[in-house]
């Protein structure tokens, strides 16, 4: 597998500083599940139970900051603002009432990772544990979330579609 995360160099100081406060966060949370792993702990489980449920209180602020959260412009003006579509360089493919559908084209998470040293597959499998804070956001919302691509996958970028 080969992953290629190349980030766009912006001017932008929020999204750098952006950047480096997710990387850090990144770091922290993968230094943590190796370590679980090595002391022999269901590390993958508390991760995922961890990040769910920050995902879970993201997701019912967002629906306290909705009149509707199920309509997908709502959500998507409550979820994303333009620093954190710019972190991640993000483009909106398809916005409306009932879709949301959003590429990823860089993941400073995947790239504090890569600065850890940590190999391919075990980037992959943070990316997946990551992303149930994604998932929790969604369900509080009362929406779904499907996630076909990732760069962690070695794809060129992550797709994520919040849909009905």
């Amino acid at each position: 597998m080969a992953i290629v995360n190349r980030s766009q160099v912006y001017s932008d100081e929020k999204v750098a500083v952006n950047r480096k406060a997710i990387g850090h966060r990144a770091q922290w949370m993968a230094l943590t599940y190796l370590e679980g792993l090595k002391a022999g702990a269901d590390a993958e489980g508390i991760a995922r139970a961890a990040i769910s449920e920050r995902g879970r209180r993201d997701g019912e602020r967002i629906k306290g900051a909705c009149e509707d959260v199920t309509d997908l412009v709502q959500f998507h003006q409550a979820f994303l603002d333009d620093v954190g579509k710019t972190t991640f360089q993000m483009d909106i493919m398809e916005n409306d009432a009932d879709s949301l559908k959003i590429e990823f084209h860089y993941c400073p998470l995947l790239a504090a990772w890569q600065e850890l040293g940590i190999d391919d597959e075990t980037c992959a499998k943070l990316c997946d544990i990551a992303m149930d804070g994604d998932r929790g956001i969604a369900k509080a919302a009362g929406i779904k979330l499907e996630l076909t691509d990732t760069i962690a996958k070695g794809c060129p970028v992550c797709k994520l579609h919040f849909h009905k």
